[in-house]
């Protein structure tokens, strides 16, 4: 779990800070590049690393896991694209002003886009189901853009507490309200949406404490509750993705029908099947990197 710096050993705090230091340099020298430029390289940086960070034997067990079928060429193009993706968002993450200015104009389409100016336009709050797919803060910065409304974003907060630091402090420069994951964030993610403001929250992480659901037809555990969220504050939950244009550098908002606010169970197994179906769309565009089912059956031992 992650830890305030003061609660470090001394160990750790000197291996945090080399890390910190390093990684600051690195994103730095990175900035200076022209941001198509910048962008790019980092993809292309991340998925050359891949192999010696797990990345690629990560994305085939995902892969043999839950789509046993994909011919091995695809497999392997996968293996590539997909840390080429997290690089380019991890960029794009530490670029907040440069990619605030280039995607604030973002096309928007879907059939979610007259329930969401429509809740707007009434005072009532919407949350935004959205995942590790493209680069979700697009889809915050072209929403707020568009309605000239803030959109609060949950984060989680990341390991190494001095990186933390300025990861959330770019995290602040692509809008505002910011939510840390925890007891104090979730209260203020709650007063926001007692007021009608309009949460994005990031869905497709395994969730300890969860329910085991369905996602590309293996057990998943999900957390349910965004929809008993919604449920209990009577929010527009509209399924929403930021889609890589073919040029690795702007995206398509696509926001998808509201949820029907039924039971907890029922909504979240319906986000995750309306994920499934992006996936399936672009496989190339969701971080099949992240360790999303805990047990590998017939692959050995379960993941950590």
């Amino acid at each position: 779990m992650p830890v305030e710096k003061s609660e470090l050993s001394r160990f750790e705090r000197a291996k945090y800070r080399a890390s910190f230091f390093f990684l600051r340099a690195f994103i730095g020298g990175m900035r200076k590049l022209p941001y198509d430029t910048r962008i790019a390289a980092m993809g292309s940086f991340i998925s050359a690393i891949s192999p010696l960070v797990g990345f690629r034997k990560r994305v085939r067990k995902n892969l043999k896991l839950t789509c046993p079928d994909l011919p091995e060429v695809e497999v392997k193009r996968l293996t590539k694209a997909v840390p080429n993706t997290a690089g380019r968002a991890l960029m794009e993450h530490f670029s907040p002003e440069d990619f605030t200015e280039r995607q604030k104009n973002a096309k928007v389409s879907g059939p979610g886009i007259e329930a969401f100016e429509q809740a707007c336009a009434e005072g009532r709050p919407v949350m935004f189901i959205t995942a590790h797919f493209g680069h979700y803060l697009a889809a915050r910065v072209a929403l707020q853009h568009r309605v000239q409304k803030p959109i609060g974003c949950l984060y989680r907060r990341m390991a190494n507490p001095y990186f933390n630091d300025i990861y959330v402090d770019a995290f602040h420069k692509t809008g505002e309200p910011m939510f840390e994951q925890g007891r104090r964030g979730m209260m203020e993610m709650v007063r926001s949406l007692k007021k009608g403001g309009i949460i994005a929250i990031v869905s497709d992480l395994h969730a300890h404490g969860g329910e085991e659901l369905q996602f590309f037809g293996q057990p998943a555990v999900t957390s349910v509750l965004n929809a008993e969220l919604a449920i209990k504050y009577k929010a527009v939950t509209i399924p929403c993705y930021a889609v890589r244009e073919p040029n690795g550098l702007d995206f398509e908002i696509v926001l998808h029908e509201p949820i029907e606010h039924t039971d907890p169970t029922t909504m979240t197994q319906q986000m995750n099947d309306d994920l499934e179906v992006m996936v399936r769309k672009h496989m190339d565009q969701w971080f099949w990197i992240h360790r999303r089912w805990k047990m590998w059956k017939g692959l050995g031992s379960p993941e950590g």
